[in-house]
């Protein structure tokens, strides 16, 4: 039985490099190759990760297809790809309504078992409906954002972005300088953004943040400072802890939006003044993962260099030091984007 090597997942300081067999497929499947995985922020939530360690994750993933079940046709050995681990059912009510996301079986699809690994196995379902032609315009690690990037699509698609309106993106992580890329593309008249780590509001300058504020700081007078005495239209929350939730309360101006883009831990309650909310008629939105559609459409955004991606690149690790990897992600200190690349 052949072999593979992969990046086991025990907790956040302990990522150990294993062997397991290489996935058999049936005529219905495809036994990829895999090239280039981002580490994701999900991937370093303890609290939601340690549940099912030990496991390979990795879903930000982009390769070649090296064996193709008989029954397929529309895939070839040696084609270059994107593979969706998340994949709707397409037919449940919340398919039917835009809202695939929601969909129970997105939420227990995968792929087996994970990008961190030298190949996977991608299951019928995915074949279907999760598997994206990666353009010859694109590298392998630019295929590695084709997720992230499909998440910010839905979000904003969600909080009903505008042209010429004024954001505050709280948080700038990579999720965070996705949200500032896109919505510049999309037109934002002025961004601001967030963090207590100046490693990041540097990177979130260099790539179209218009004004960086440090998180301590008295977060929604400077934005009426560098805003005409505006609040900000749009607000999106991609940290978790809840002072920056309380701040996206406070920052958003009469008739805007909030966009709850990253979660607390389960259990968390964030107190909010309703009144204040209903009086200035604040729309609350929330975002998970991607579908389909936003995929194609974070595909086109890379291949037309409309969103720029690969300047978040900060770190290249081979498998066998994915640890690293993990760690640096876990730090959040001097790395934007972590690419594990399984061939090296």
């Amino acid at each position: 039985m052949e072999k593979m090597k992969v990046a086991m997942y025990y907790n956040n300081n302990d990522v150990r490099i294993e062997e397991m067999p290489i996935p058999k497929i049936n005529d219905n499947e495809l036994l990829v190759k895999v090239q280039a995985c981002g580490i994701c922020g999900s991937d370093v939530m303890e609290w939601y990760r340690l549940k099912k360690a030990p496991r390979v994750l990795g879903h930000e993933m982009s390769g070649d297809i090296v064996k193709v079940g008989k029954n397929i046709k529309k895939f070839k050995v040696g084609d270059r790809i994107f593979v969706s681990h998340h994949i709707p059912c397409n037919t449940c009510k919340y398919c039917q309504n835009d809202q695939h996301t929601i969909c129970d079986t997105l939420h227990s699809t995968n792929f087996d078992p994970g990008g961190f690994a030298q190949f996977l196995r991608v299951p019928e379902i995915n074949v279907d409906c999760g598997v994206f032609f990666l353009p010859k315009e694109l590298s392998y690690e630019e295929g590695a954002f084709i997720e992230p990037l499909a998440c910010v699509v839905r979000g904003l698609r969600s909080a009903g972005i505008k042209s010429g309106q004024n954001v505050l993106v709280i948080g700038s992580g990579v999720a965070g300088l996705l949200n500032i890329k896109l919505a510049k593309a999309m037109g934002a008249n002025r961004i601001f953004t967030t963090d207590i780590n100046d490693f990041r509001l540097k990177k979130a300058k260099e790539i179209g943040a218009d004004v960086v504020i440090h998180a301590k700081e008295n977060v929604p007078e400077q934005i009426k400072k560098h805003n005409n005495g505006n609040l900000a239209d749009l607000v999106i929350l991609c940290v978790g802890a809840p002072s920056a939730a309380r701040q996206s309360l406070e920052s958003v101006a009469a008739g805007g939006t909030i966009l709850f883009f990253a979660p607390t831990e389960p259990g968390v309650e964030i107190s909010f003044p309703l009144f204040d909310l209903w009086n200035k008629q604040i729309k609350m939105v929330s975002t998970y993962a991607g579908a389909p559609r936003d995929i194609d459409e974070a595909i086109d955004l890379i291949k037309t260099k409309k969103v720029k991606v690969t300047d978040l690149i900060t770190h290249r690790f081979p498998l066998n030091e994915a640890e690293k990897g993990f760690k640096l992600t876990a730090q959040a200190t001097n790395s934007i984007k972590i690419i594990i690349e399984p061939q090296k």
